[in-house]
């Protein structure tokens, strides 16, 4: 089950021409794809764009209404070969998947569909991911762009933008033969707005129909000569074909006055806080209007080398706010600049941060700085935002403690590292390979296991230079999601035919747990559209793999940290993987909360266990938090004079998952921690034993109040 439901809101899809759209980015795209006839739609979740995929599932019906084929594909090279029906018939198709990693994955795909170009239009939805609400490496789409020579939008994050960039999109792609990337953002897949819609349209030319007539052009094979053609085309055919498209149809956007002695040029996804910081300089008004020329990049690559010379006639100086590095688009203008003999100053990269996200403060100063270098004349003298005279807020960072990401209350992953934790006290420090997923931050406290990722799927192949032999066996984490992701054929296959030494964990919670809850091959509830419930123990047998033991309890720590020793001493030799089983504890939630509600509003029973710490057995050592790390698990100071040490305590966050108390027994810490189940709407004969048991407790802690010493004087 996904994070989220998106069943209601589908029903928005089906609205038509002369009606309004209101809601999210990601809807208004699904929307957008299928009013332009959309044949058939791909792709891997991930953020930001998990959701847009959500949507789809939840859209199946509407989509099979239109004759649109869906498909969640393994991983996205999967989804980037699935483009392949546009190569030779005139069907639109679209995948997507998240910025920079994705595209690394279906960049063999990518490259090949770039060289043979296509038919119908093609479109690759990209979620960049870039800035500080990123969870990976900070790379940009773009260089892909210009080294496969796909065209790239940029488009203004609103939602009447997003979508009529899927139409340019599809309409630019069929012009020059050539796939597009859509880029859209954090905060383009999330905004919210309206625009009006038109009617869904029917595919002229469904895959269904395509197949009673099959289509082949041998020209269209990346094998030599013909692969040498293809270049050719892109420089002689397809790029003035993009170019001139892009000037007729005025993709691109130029706002503000005709004559300046200055200009910007921005990508089309900088717009929002560009105008904002220009209304805090007292240079745009709340509706967007300029008194600085804007030449907005919705089409970032191809750069038109005319377009952007007109826009640059009669200026001075021109600044280019590009986000990240290097600084593709102004060495390109630059070029542009240089070839034609131009006097115009271009400015960028020795204003703005070559690297780091660019946040409302950096295009203020960024933008204020030029400005009052090139023009100081179009500064007002006094400039007075409506938050201007706000007061300086306080520096957090120096009160607020840093919250790394961490595993969620309850999280079943979070025992098995404990586990390893204690199996490293008996072993010494361990060699650790991480990968994508939840799991990895156990890298970070109170865990501190594993090091280094390479990629999605590919924890077990990260450790292949380990795998030989050695005083202590390496040990590679990897996610189910993962495992099915790529890491069967890249990490397991490869430890078989290696016959590697080496340990694999594979941390199975029945989902694609991190990004959403999406189903896997082997999730265990029925899926109505996917082949769910193949165990991956079987998939390991599959393939050569003997040595394998599947624990269905994670929680049991005892027994997580014996079967993890067990893989590091056994003689056996080969690969040795330890399937570890349980339920995510989101997901769980998810689906056993509401129903436990409406159980307690029925008035039926329900026994919710909670846990505890007897502050009187606490010791106040901490070892418990250092070996489980719980978010619920805190810290408590008692008024005992003799207590100096805070002692544990237990939220209300917590979830009754037990682990805290395994972890004890486990490392046979202090037996401070008890369960109690908590009884709504009890029994009638539940209710007379609480009830006595609660005069006896009371009649026992009077008594031993009453031989209690006491120290107090009296009054």
């Amino acid at each position: 089950m996904a994070e989220r439901s998106f069943k209601a809101e589908v029903e928005h899809l089906r609205l038509g021409s002369g009606q309004t759209f209101t809601g999210e980015g990601i809807l208004a795209l699904t929307k957008a794809l299928l009013e332009n006839g959309v044949g058939y739609v791909g792709g891997y979740q991930g953020a930001p764009i998990s959701h847009l995929m959500d949507v789809l599932a939840d859209a199946q019906d509407l989509l099979a209404e239109l004759g649109v084929r869906f498909e969640a594909n393994a991983n996205e090279a999967a989804a980037a070969a699935m483009l392949a029906a546009s190569v030779h018939y005139p069907i639109r198709g679209a995948v997507t998947f998240k910025g920079s990693v994705g595209v690394n994955v279906a960049s063999d795909a990518l490259a090949n569909l770039a060289s043979s170009g296509v038919n119908g239009g093609a479109l690759i939805i990209v979620g960049e991911d870039y800035g500080e609400g990123s969870s990976i490496m900070q790379e940009r789409t773009h260089p892909f762009a210009m080294k496969s020579q796909f065209w790239l939008l940029d488009p203004r994050p609103n939602l009447p933008s997003i979508v009529k960039a899927v139409g340019d999109g599809f309409e630019l792609s069929e012009a020059s033969n050539t796939p597009v990337m859509l880029m859209v953002r954090i905060r383009s897949c999330h905004v919210t707005g309206s625009f009006p819609t038109r009617d869904n349209r029917r595919p002229p030319l469904t895959v269904r129909a395509a197949l009673s007539n099959p289509q082949s052009d041998f020209a269209r094979v990346v094998l030599p000569p013909m692969s040498f053609a293809h270049e050719q085309d892109k420089i002689r055919n397809r790029w003035p074909a993009a170019e001139a498209f892009v000037t007729s149809r005025h993709l691109n956007e130029i706002f503000g006055p005709k004559e300046a002695p200055v200009g910007l040029v921005l990508q089309g996804g900088m717009y929002n806080g560009v105008i904002r910081a220009l209304q805090r300089l007292g240079l745009a008004d709340l509706y967007g209007n300029s008194r600085v020329p804007l030449y907005v990049l919705n089409v970032t690559y191809p750069l038109v080398a005319p377009e952007f010379l007109a826009f640059c006639e009669g200026k001075e100086q021109v600044l280019v706010i590009e986000e990240s590095q290097p600084e593709f688009i102004e060495q390109t203008l630059s070029t542009y600049l240089y070839r034609a003999r131009s006097s115009v100053r271009l400015r960028g990269k020795d204003i703005f941060p070559m690297a780091g996200e660019y946040t409302g403060q950096v295009f203020l100063d960024g933008i204020g700085t030029f400005l009052r270098e090139a023009a100081p004349a179009l500064l007002p003298a006094v400039v007075r935002a409506p938050n201007e005279d706000r007061p300086v807020p306080p520096d957090l960072g120096r009160v607020v403690p840093i919250r790394p990401p961490g595993f969620c209350t309850g999280c079943p992953e979070r025992p098995i590292f404990a586990a390893m934790k204690l199996v490293q006290r008996e072993t010494g420090k361990l060699q650790i390979s991480a990968d994508i997923g939840c799991h990895l931050f156990a890298a970070l406290p109170p865990f501190e296991i594993g090091g280094a990722t390479m990629g999605y799927g590919l924890g077990p192949a990260a450790n292949a230079a380990f795998d030989g032999g050695g005083e202590r066996r390496p040990v590679a984490i990897i996610g189910d999601g993962g495992f099915w992701h790529n890491g069967l054929s890249s990490g397991f296959t490869n430890m078989a035919f290696n016959r590697s030494d080496g340990v694999a964990v594979i941390v199975d919670n029945y989902y694609s747990a991190a990004t959403g809850g999406q189903d896997v091959m082997s999730s265990r509830a029925a899926n109505p559209t996917k082949s769910t419930g193949h165990p991956i123990t079987k998939a390991l047998r599959g393939i050569g793999i003997d040595w394998i033991r599947q624990v269905d309890r994670t929680y049991d720590v005892g027994h997580m940290r014996d079967v993890l020793r067990e893989a590091l001493t056994t003689k056996e030799p080969g690969p040795k993987v330890i399937v570890a089983s349980s339920e995510c504890m989101l997901n769980r939630q998810r689906r056993e909360k509401p129903l436990a509600q409406q159980a307690i509003r029925d008035g039926r029973r329900v026994e919710v266990p909670r846990f505890g710490v007897d502050e009187a057995v606490c010791t106040g050592d901490h070892a418990c938090m250092r070996l489980s790390g719980c978010p619920s698990l805190g810290l408590k100071r008692l008024e005992d004079p003799l207590r100096d040490d805070p002692v544990a305590t237990i939220d209300q966050t917590c979830v009754g998952c037990g682990n805290c108390g395994e972890v004890a027994d486990a490392a046979i810490l202090c037996p401070s921690f008890y369960r109690a189940d908590v009884i709504h709407n009890p029994t009638p004969r539940e209710t007379r034993r609480a009830a006595f048991r609660a005069r006896v407790i009371g009649w026992l802690q009077s008594r031993r109040a009453a031989r209690r010493l006491n120290f107090e004087v009296p009054s």
